[in-house]
């Protein structure tokens, strides 16, 4: 297009042929046939350089067309250039204020869309998304594959799940938690914790001195299958299992969940809830009215433990036991088929109950310190956490069992020369290790000392035994830190130790097993005090020594005998190759108000992908939970034969399960999940249930079915057997 000339200047465009090919109206040029008196002549315009094209952004902004411009108009029309044009942005600068508020909004909005879906959608949605897409009919489910095959419900089953997997509900409660009568606290939606989270608190804490009820709340744990079918809506527990029996036959008579209080000590569920006595009750008459078959028990994690009380308690004399007599175990029950079993406890437990951590909390709280563990909006998390976790007397349960002898010391340990890198150790013929010479040699360099159960820091952690310079903190005296006088209601005992206190439990720089239970005497001496009441952790010198009839012994298979049931076998099942936390490194932490003083330094790691430090947990085999020494030595060694833990001989098999991540989303957890809820769902441990309540034996399942190391490392344990 043809620019406008003013008389005697240059030629230039106006702004909408700059911005349009194609102008939204006619421009009307002057005409060299115009006589020149007809029109005046416009001013003179300085001579300027054309201005750059305008951004094509501004396309997105046109100009409203507007009326025809005379020639001279148009002539005397400033030229627009780029430096007005930053002057006046086509769209307001954004600023920070505004991204925040639209993160803070989206972040609320998913909150709220997942909340209103987690209330919703239906528990047994995402199981019909799991058997869509996993139970196609190329891979049908145990339960009917098994049915194809002739297989029938033959022995009732007794499901005994383990902590925190029960549901509980209230009974009696504070005004604060008005309208919640027989509501779930424990399970489900959880939707007291988000509503009311100190009222929650509050009525799942337990009395501090006695271990039971406070005054004025009752909380029970809630009954029949569905007590622990789920425990949460779409999260399964025991629902896969229960559905793929039904599948060949099972119902609800054949079928009972033995639920507890995981809350409170084994012997205190008999004494408050008569949940021994019913567990007793409901056994004998599912053997009566099933033409005299006996029940296959089948616990998972700490329910391993609770059954294994059970089974003292039953057969002893009254008071303190069920009176069954010498042989109730040997007329009941046919198999126990404990799943995840942390026979020896768990490392888990000592880092949960001394700075209310284990990995994932722990990297959250070195992330987001201010929102978990300080005083910031009055949330104090872990300080809650903790509290209310201490009055949980069942959790002392899982405390490592046989100290050094068991778990190793500063020089040594069973698992000493495991392969972090190295998920699938061996087949499961091989009882050996197999390596080449170079990763035999880098791992003899630089060995993992998982006897150090805590260490302060991670040099004291890898240094040699003799380099470390400890100094006792058992004769510490307790000072007053005036720092700490606010707590209240966060009150963790802690505060009872002062400045002088953590500084001593710091300086003694790293606790075996062996040390463990007296650091946690000095750190919470009172719930340490209702513990040792009902459990103990050692290894029984003489098991015909009439203290162990004592019931705090009868849940610690390294003080109790088994049952005199030569022909009741005991199967313990578990997932291998998942990392899992064995040993921890700490650090001290800056004193502030309500404190917790200690905390996992998660800057130690390894430095490399295979190494076993990582965020300053050291990792070994296991199901992510309970390591493979906790979950296999006792079928493995302990109880296999006639030992002193099992003198009459009963029958012992180990089944390991390789884990095997989920291959797509939509599978949910995974049908050859090894992790210590998932495999719950796992179709090769459903199939060896179903074939045991059918009436297989161990043999008939082929024996022992072993993926780790854990023949190896039972053989270093040197234990009078």
């Amino acid at each position: 297009m043809e620019g406008v000339k003013a008389a005697g200047g240059p030629t230039f465009r106006s702004e909408y042929e700059s911005i349009c090919p194609t102008p939204p109206f006619p421009i009307i040029h002057p005409s060299p046939a115009t006589p020149p008196h007809s029109t005046p002549p416009p001013p003179q315009t300085p001579p300027f350089h054309e201005p750059p094209p305008i951004q094509m952004s501004l396309l997105r902004r046109r100009k409203p067309p507007t009326p025809p411009q005379t020639p001279a108009a148009v002539s005397t029309k400033k030229p627009s250039h780029a430096s007005d044009r930053r002057q006046n942005p086509p769209y307001p600068p954004s600023s920070c204020l505004d991204s925040c508020c639209w993160t803070i909004g989206l972040f609320c909005s998913l909150w709220f869309l997942l909340l209103f879906l987690y209330n919703t959608i239906p528990a047994s949605i995402p199981l019909y998304v799991t058997e869509a897409i996993a139970w196609r009919p190329s891979r049908d489910p145990p339960g009917a594959r098994m049915r194809e095959e002739g297989l029938r419900a033959r022995h009732p089953v007794v499901f005994v799940p383990g902590i925190v997997t029960g549901g509980l509900e209230l009974w009696e409660g504070l005004g604060c938690a008005e309208g919640l009568f027989r509501k779930r606290l424990w399970g489900g939606t959880f939707g007291e914790v988000y509503k009311r989270p100190l009222c929650w608190v509050q009525h799942m804490s337990l009395d501090n001195a006695t271990g039971l009820d406070p005054p004025g709340i009752r909380v029970r744990p809630v009954s029949g299958l569905v007590a622990a079918d789920y425990f949460a809506p779409g999260y399964f527990v025991w629902a896969v299992l229960i559905a793929n029996l039904a599948r060949i036959g099972y119902e609800e008579k054949t079928m009972y969940m033995a639920a507890y209080d995981w809350r409170i000590s084994f012997q205190n569920t008999e004494v408050r809830d008569q949940t021994l006595s019913r567990i007793k009750s409901s056994i004998e008459l599912m053997v009566s009215t099933n033409g005299g078959n006996k029940v296959v028990v089948i616990p998972h994690s700490m329910g391993a433990l609770y059954f294994l009380h059970f089974m003292k308690w039953v057969e002893a004399p009254a008071p303190n036991g069920g009176g069954g007599g010498s042989d109730w175990c040997a007329r009941h029950v046919k198999a126990v088929v404990n799943i995840g079993a942390p026979f020896l406890g768990v490392p888990k437990t000592v880092s949960a109950l001394f700075s209310a951590e284990a990995r994932d909390i722990a990297v959250a709280r070195a992330v987001a310190p201010s929102v978990l563990d300080k005083d910031v909006f009055g949330f104090q998390t872990l300080q809650h956490f903790m509290r209310m976790t201490r009055t949980w007397d069942s959790s002392m349960s899982m405390l490592p069992k046989g100290g050094d002898i068991i778990w190793g010391d500063l020089h040594w340990s069973p698992e000493g020369g495991y392969d972090c890198s190295n998920k699938k150790q061996k087949n499961n013929d091989s009882h050996t290790e197999v390596h080449n010479g170079k990763e035999s040699l880098d791992r003899r360099k630089k060995p993992v000392h998982y006897g150090r159960i805590i260490s302060f820091g991670k040099d004291v952690a890898e240094m040699h035994s003799s380099d470390i310079n400890r100094v006792d903190f058992r004769g510490a005296i307790k000072g007053n830190n005036l720092v700490i006088t606010t707590c209240k209601d966060v009150w963790t005992e802690y505060q009872d130790m002062g400045v002088g206190g953590v500084k001593a439990v710091a300086d003694y720089k790293t606790y075996t097993a062996g040390s463990i239970l007296d650091l946690l005497n000095y750190v919470a001496p009172k719930m340490m005090k209702r513990g040792d009441a009902h459990f103990s952790h050692g290894i029984a010198d003489d098991l015909d020594d009439r203290k162990y009839d004592h019931y705090k012994y009868w849940s610690n298979p390294l003080e109790t005998k088994l049952p005199n049931a030569p022909e009741m076998e005991i199967f313990s099942l578990y997932g291998v190759g998942v990392p899992t936390e064995r040993a921890y490194v700490y650090k001290s932490t800056p004193a502030t108000d309500c404190y917790i003083p200690f905390q996992i330094d998660t800057s130690a790691d390894g430095g490399t992908e295979e190494s076993c430090l990582k965020g300053g947990v050291f990792s070994v085999d296991g199901d992510e939970t309970v390591p493979v020494l906790s979950a296999g030595f006792m079928c493995a060694k302990g109880w296999r034969g006639k030992t002193r833990f099992n003198p009459s001989g009963i029958r012992t098999f180990i089944r390991e399960y390789d884990h095997a991540p989920p291959a797509n989303l939509l599978e949910g957890r995974g049908t050859q999940s090894g992790g210590h809820v998932d495999i719950m769902g796992n179709f090769a441990l459903i199939e060896d249930i179903i074939r045991i309540a059918a009436g297989a034996t161990g043999d008939d399942l082929g024996g022992d079915r072993v993926h780790s190391e854990i023949f190896e490392w039972s053989e270093r344990i040197k234990l009078k057997l």
